[in-house]
C-alpha cells in the first residue's frame, strides 16, 4: 500500500481536495437552499441536476481526451469545478442553480475519468486493486472532510463556496506538475441496457434501485436536515456519519460475499437498511440514534452497489466486463436523477420521513426482487463466482474492468 500512495500521491492529494469541493457543495446547498427561500422540490431539481450533468459527463469524456488529450481536459474541467463553486453564492436563484448542478456534475464526472486513467497507469497488475481502493478511501475521507468545514463559517456568506473553490484549484497543482506521463486510453463500450437485463436481470434493477439510494444520500441529506430543523453542525455530523459507515462494512461485506451465495447476502444487507430507516420513519427518534440510522444506511448502501456489480460479473466473460460496466454506470446514473426528484415529491406530501420511506422503499425492493430471482436460477458457486471488488457509482468501467481482471488473473494463479 505505502509503494502505491508514493507512486501516485500526487493524484491522491488532488483527489483529495477535489472531494472536500465536492462534499461541501452538496451539504452546503442544502443549507443555503433554505436560507434563500427555495421549496422542498425547487431544491429536488437542482440536486437531481447534478446527476444528468455526470451522467452525461461519464458518456462524453472519453471522446473529448480522445480530441485533446488528458492534461487539457483535466485542467478544462477543474477550472469549470473552480468557477461553477463560487457562482452558486454570486447567483442564488434556483433555475441557476440548476443549470450550475448541470454543469459541475458533468465536470466532476470527466475529473473522474481522468483521474482513474492516470491511477490505472501508475498501478501495476500486482498492486492495481490496492491503488483503487486507496483511491476509494481518499474519496470518502475527502467528503468526511468537507462535512468538518461546513462549520467554519456562514453559510449564508460568500466564504464557505470560496474556500472549496480555492481548494480545487490548488488539487490541480500536484497532478498537473508532477512528472507522471498522460496515460493511454481506450475506448469502453457498453452494452444497451435489454442486453444487460438479459445477462442479469437483478444486476439492472438492484443497480437502478441504489441509484435512487446514492442520490438520496449523496444529493438530498442536507434538504432533509434543514426541513427536520436539524442545525448546521447536526446536519454535517449526519451526513459524515453516511460515509463512515461506508468505509467499516465495505470490507466486511466484501469478505461474506467471497464465501456465500450473494443474492442471500443482498437480501439481508438490504433489509437490514430497510428496518433501520422504518426506525426513523416511525419513531420520533433522538440525534443520536439518527446518527445510528445513518451509519447503517450509508454502510450498505456502497457495499450493495459493488455486491450488485460482483454478481453481475459472475454471469459474463472476462472479456465483458467493460462493457457490463459501462451499462451498469448508465442504469445507476439513470436512477440516480429520478432519486432527488422522488424524494423531493414526498417531502412535499408528507414532510421530512420522505426521505426515509424513499429509501427503505428502495432497499425494500431490492430485497424482494433477489427473493424473487432466487427462484428463477441457481446461483453460480462459490467456487465460481468471480471475486468482489469494493467499487463506487462514480468509478469508472475502464476502472472497474481493470480491477475485476486483476483479481479474477489472482484467483486463477492461486488455484
Amino acid at each position: 500500500m505505502f509503494k502505491v500512495f508514493t507512486a501516485s500521491w500526487a493524484l491522491l492529494l488532488g483527489m483529495l481536495f477535489l472531494m472536500v469541493g465536492n462534499g461541501v457543495q452538496g451539504t452546503l446547498l442544502g443549507i443555503r437552499g433554505a436560507i434563500e427561500g427555495f421549496s422542498t422540490t425547487q431544491m429536488s431539481i437542482v440536486m437531481s441536476a447534478y446527476f444528468l450533468g455526470f451522467l452525461i459527463g461519464s458518456r462524453a469524456t472519453p471522446e473529448m481526451i480522445r480530441r485533446v488529450g488528458h492534461v487539457r481536459v483535466f485542467a478544462a474541467l477543474g477550472s469549470l469545478i473552480s468557477a461553477v463553486l463560487v457562482l452558486y453564492a454570486a447567483i442564488p436563484d434556483w433555475v441557476a442553480w440548476t443549470l450550475l448542478r448541470v454543469l459541475i456534475g458533468f465536470a466532476f464526472s470527466g475529473v473522474y475519468v481522468t483521474a482513474e486513467s492516470w491511477l490505472n497507469n501508475t498501478a501495476s497488475n500486482e498492486n492495481r486493486g490496492q491503488a483503487l481502493s486507496l483511491y476509494m478511501i481518499v474519496q470518502m475521507l475527502g467528503i468526511i472532510s468537507a462535512q468538518a468545514l461546513i462549520n467554519f463559517a456562514d453559510p449564508a456568506g460568500f466564504l464557505l463556496f470560496i474556500i472549496p473553490s480555492v481548494l480545487v484549484s490548488l488539487a490541480f497543482a500536484p497532478i498537473l506538475l508532477s512528472i507522471s506521463p498522460a496515460p493511454t486510453f481506450g475506448t469502453t463500450r457498453s452494452m444497451s441496457i435489454r442486453q444487460l437485463y438479459d445477462v442479469s436481470p437483478l444486476g439492472v434493477v438492484g443497480i437502478f434501485l441504489m441509484g435512487g439510494v446514492f442520490s438520496a444520500l449523496f444529493g438530498m441529506t442536507a434538504v432533509w436536515g434543514t426541513e427536520a430543523g436539524l442545525s448546521i453542525l447536526e446536519i454535517s455530523v449526519f451526513t459524515a456519519a453516511i460515509y463512515v459507515g461506508g468505509l467499516i462494512f465495505q470490507y466486511p461485506i466484501g469478505w461474506l460475499s467471497d464465501r456465500m451465495d450473494r443474492r442471500k447476502l443482498l437480501i439481508v444487507v438490504a433489509l437490514i437498511g430497510t428496518v433501520s430507516g422504518a426506525l426513523a420513519v416511525v419513531f420520533p427518534l433522538n440525534f443520536v440514534w439518527l446518527l445510528g440510522v445513518a451509519l447503517v444506511i450509508g454502510g450498505i448502501s456502497n457495499p450493495l452497489y459493488s455486491l450488485l456489480v460482483a454478481y453481475t460479473n459472475d454471469y459474463v466473460e472476462t472479456d465483458q466486463m467493460a462493457a457490463v460496466s459501462g451499462g451498469l454506470l448508465f442504469v445507476n446514473g439513470l436512477g440516480a436523477i429520478i432519486g432527488p426528484l422522488a424524494i423531493g415529491w414526498l417531502m412535499s406530501l408528507i414532510g421530512p420521513p420522505g426521505y426515509f420511506l424513499f429509501i427503505i422503499m428502495l432497499t425494500a425492493l431490492l430485497a424482494a426482487y433477489a427473493l424473487y430471482r432466487m427462484t428463477q436460477r441457481p446461483a453460480p458457486s462459490v467456487a465460481e463466482s468471480g471475486p468482489f471488488a469494493p467499487v463506487s457509482p462514480v468509478v469508472s468501467a475502464a476502472t472497474v474492468e481493470a480491477v475485476y481482471t486483476e483479481l479474477a488473473e489472482q484467483k486463477g494463479d492461486a488455484t
